[in-house]
């Protein structure tokens, strides 16, 4: 390995530096706060855990995501998370075990094996909120609003919701008797809403359930398409109904505070269909071709730590946030201290820090760069001045 290969990272794996950092720990503090003022708690999941309770209970797209190691201590396996959502359900579950309802937050790096999509990174910071205990469609209102807001405050305007639930992905299955491989072809083939390879895996399948079925890719849009699905499903389907009355539901909630928002149905919308238990939803900007940030129902997945609860939340990822703000502008210059010491030098640089000053020890001959400004001792006290001859802030 030459010099040059040790300075290289792995593939989607990035390092932040300022002022990208700054910007990122600001969203994050702002973030967390505004979880805070809703009524959300903060909880600090650890970055490994056994991989037995780490993956349970969310499918196999996240056990493939997975790095995994060997406890040197226990001889048992470890996964390093890349979800926290699990960790939060166990953390609810076991750890807490409130009865009623209970809300979290939280924020924390994780790690995939592979990126989700093309552009996408191998390590997110993933900041999300989960309410749990409540399985009203209330409760999935609030979610999608705190979602809403988690952009809002991230300053991204044009927002686009993508409202879905499995419910009715699970009600039109449910007519064609099919066997397991014959869902897993034709689940594949709706993620891709590929009507060739769909009419393919349905040739043995009776002709109206199959009709059903494919007719699912046309079935997204505005909210005509609610009125499409009521009279497709009326008769031949008719346990979809509930799904598609509360997908009307949580939308009209949704407009009475946001009249202006976009609403995108889709009805064969499958992100998460192996645990997502009802609504699922997503949210979308002008320009970003993946979800900027989702979620959804995913009732009783706590079961497997003893407790089974009603659960909806969702999760974004600050770099993605971060990396669509606008420029922020430059920062006021910092303020250049001698290296001295002077107690009363001491103390003065410490108000100023506490107003919220840079305050910069100058350890060369001339003054940190950043620096517009420094202090000089006059008349026994220590006063700020501007320093002309600084470099840019």
């Amino acid at each position: 390995m030459t010099s040059v290969d040790r300075w290289q990272l792995p593939d989607g794996i990035e390092e932040i530096l300022p002022p990208q950092a700054a910007a990122v720990e600001a969203l994050r503090r702002q973030l967390l706060d505004l979880y805070r003022s809703w009524g959300y708690q903060m909880v600090i999941p650890p970055l490994i855990e056994f991989t037995e309770s780490l993956l349970i209970g969310l499918g196999h797209d996240l056990d493939l995501l997975t790095f995994r190691l060997t406890d040197q201590l226990s001889g048992r396996s470890l996964g390093v998370r890349a979800d926290i959502t699990p960790q939060v359900a166990r953390i609810d579950a076991h750890s807490l075990a409130e009865e009623g309802i209970t809300r979290l937050c939280y924020a924390g790096s994780i790690l995939h094996t592979r990126p989700k999509s093309l552009m996408a990174s191998r390590s997110p910071i993933q900041v999300g909120a989960e309410l749990y205990g409540d399985n009203s469609l209330a409760a999935d209102v609030e979610i999608v609003r705190l979602m809403l807001a988690t952009l809002d405050a991230a300053g991204l305007g044009q927002i686009t919701l993508d409202l879905g639930h499995v419910g009715i992905y699970e009600a039109v299955l449910d007519c064609a008797g099919l066997s397991e491989e014959q869902e897993q072809t034709v689940f594949d083939a709706l993620q891709r809403k590929s009507v060739p390879d769909l009419r393919l895996a349905l040739a043995d399948v009776d002709e109206q359930a199959a009709a059903l079925i494919i007719a699912l890719v046309d079935l997204h849009g505005d909210e005509s398409v609610l009125g499409n699905a009521r009279e497709l499903f009326a008769e031949r389907a008719p346990a979809a109904l509930e799904a598609v009355d509360a997908l009307q539901e949580v939308a009209a909630d949704l407009r009475r505070q946001r009249p202006d928002l976009c609403i995108y149905f889709d009805l064969a919308e499958l992100r998460g269909y192996h645990y997502h238990t009802g609504i699922v939803f997503a949210a979308s900007v002008p320009g970003h071709g993946q979800a900027l940030a989702n979620g959804g129902r995913y009732d009783d997945v706590g079961e497997v730590f003893g407790r089974a609860r009603p659960a909806t939340g969702f999760a974004t990822d600050l770099k993605a946030l971060v990396a669509l703000l606008p420029p922020e502008p430059p920062a006021p210059g910092a303020i250049s201290m001698p290296d001295s010491d002077d107690p009363s030098l001491a103390s003065r640089a410490e108000r100023l820090r506490a107003q919220g000053e840079i305050v910069i020890n100058c350890l060369a001959t001339d003054p940190d760069p950043r620096c517009d400004r420094l202090l000089v001792e006059q008349d026994g006290e220590w006063v700020v001045q501007p320093l002309e001859s600084a470099g840019p802030a």
